[in-house]
């Protein structure tokens, strides 16, 4: 039963990133509410509902988030108060009509496969933070499985130390439970979402005691 309703959400899901990439083109002015709309739509086509924990920093321009699932960027999309600036694989944005998901609302593409695509980060990111955006990147570059939140990518600090960004952590916890890709199944449930402590960028190993707060906090939900 669970891999029919999988089944039966992929062409939903399909179906309505399609609406979105139209309703984007046509309403150009109203990007920002149409991908929120498009959020709301997918927690309630999956049942699930959010706890959250602690408050998003106002003055933040850089999230670090773990990653698991497709609902970590449903979650923030949803309830984060500013226009997120996703980094995204440029695969993404290559797919037809669909990547359009990425260059419409002016997301961030990189080639993980160029080591010189973190100059076009850094030049991308400066742009979009000028732009009142918040910048949000998953520092693993990958979906992770387990309980461990994996190794950082250099990427995210990179670019807060370059652009002396102001970094909030925020930690995500039983959105693979609710949708899984690779074993094609949805469940109903809850996920906690944990708002932590901006982070000092004053301190050499900021970077890595970002991850132990973050892996520290998981384990606590």
């Amino acid at each position: 039963m669970e891999k029919f309703k999988g089944g039966l959400y992929f062409i939903w899901f399909v179906f309505s990133i399609a609406i979105v990439v139209i309703s984007m083109s046509i309403f150009k002015t109203k990007i920002l509410s149409i991908r929120r709309g498009w959020s709301k739509m997918q927690r309630f086509a999956l049942g699930y509902k959010v706890e959250k924990i602690g408050e998003f920093d106002e003055e933040a321009n850089l999230i670090l988030i773990n990653h698991k699932s497709m609902v970590d960027i449903m979650i923030l999309e949803e309830f984060h108060p500013k226009n997120l600036a996703w980094v995204a694989k440029k695969e993404i944005g290559d797919i037809f009509f669909l990547g359009k998901i990425l260059s419409l609302p002016n997301m961030i593409s990189i080639d993980r496969n160029n080591p010189r695509s973190i100059v076009g980060l850094i030049k991308d990111a400066k742009d979009r933070v000028k732009n009142g955006r918040v910048i949000a990147i998953f520092p693993e570059g990958t979906r992770g499985r387990g309980d461990k939140i994996l190794k950082f990518q250099d990427g995210a600090k990179v670019v807060a130390k370059k652009l002396n960004l102001r970094v909030q952590p925020i930690v995500l916890k039983d959105t693979l439970q609710i949708l899984n890709v690779k074993e094609f199944t949805v469940k109903k449930g809850l996920v906690k979402m944990k708002c932590l402590e901006v982070v000092d960028l004053n301190d050499e190993n900021w970077y890595e005691k970002t991850r132990l707060n973050m892996q520290k906090a998981y384990d606590e939900l």
